[in-house]
């Protein structure tokens, strides 16, 4: 029997589906300010290249071709972001209550600033600003929303300190 020895994976990227590729990364590097490390680009179906076989390992052959652009955040993940041309162009519900992702979540320390440059660039705004501990610490969080209709959350401060001290517990 083999033996696996456990440790934390880092988390590399995530990929975003939008209807509009240069809105998308217009919005992502002005309001987020993450690094453009490749600009939107066309991937065609073909199978004489690496990148053309992946995205039909992937994908399937239901498609022709798609663009795609990949993002930095300032601690080095990857957005990547992809649009098809016969995709449907609005997100799906937001439904927290099936499986699957429902949202990835950002961190400014400036949470009030951010808001109002998403506001500001057509997203919004989906709950007030609550805070994990009232009078006793300034962690705070809110549910937004981009132009494209993608759902994601911020916190003022990283995910370990925000739980280390029992968020839930009173």
């Amino acid at each position: 029997m083999t033996v696996f020895k456990n440790y934390p994976k880092s988390f590399s990227h995530i990929g975003i589906t939008v209807p509009k590729i240069q809105e998308a990364v217009k919005f992502y590097s002005e309001v987020m300010g993450w690094y453009v490390i490749m600009a939107p680009s066309t991937v065609k179906k073909e199978k004489e290249t690496a990148i053309g076989q992946m995205c039909i390992d992937v994908f399937g052959e239901n498609w022709e071709e798609f663009e795609i652009a990949h993002l930095s955040t300032s601690d080095g993940i990857g957005v990547e972001l992809f649009s098809f041309p016969h995709g449907v162009k609005e997100a799906p519900e937001f439904n927290p209550f099936n499986t699957g992702l429902f949202h990835f979540c950002i961190q400014d320390p400036n949470i009030e600033v951010l808001i109002e440059k998403i506001l500001t660039y057509g997203g919004k705004q989906r709950m007030p600003i609550r805070e994990y501990y009232p009078n006793e610490k300034p962690y705070k969080m809110c549910y937004v929303e981009d132009p494209f209709g993608i759902v994601f959350e911020i916190y003022t401060h990283s995910y370990d300190l925000t739980y280390s001290s029992g968020a839930y517990q009173k």
